[in-house]
């Protein structure tokens, strides 16, 4: 496999981790994580790889989210 697939399955995989444990700990829909997540600034820095901040850990990434976008959440 080349390494540009083996980012796009690992970024995938870590999207799903991300709005799973989101969805779970705000206790609402996958559907209202989903688009929590796709809406805001973290999801883009992911997307694009800024700064290495796609291999931190999913939970470190919902704390980041929920610490920094918190208008998202209200």
């Amino acid at each position: 496999m080349k390494e540009e697939t083996l980012e796009h399955v690992y970024q995938e995989n870590l999207e799903e981790r991300i709005i799973a444990h989101l969805a779970e700990q705000c206790d609402i829909s996958y559907e209202k994580a989903m688009d929590i997540y796709y809406n805001s600034k973290l999801s883009d820095k992911i997307y694009i790889g800024k700064e290495g901040i796609q291999y931190l850990d999913y939970k470190v990434l919902v704390q980041i989210l929920f610490e920094t976008e918190q208008e998202l959440f209200d």
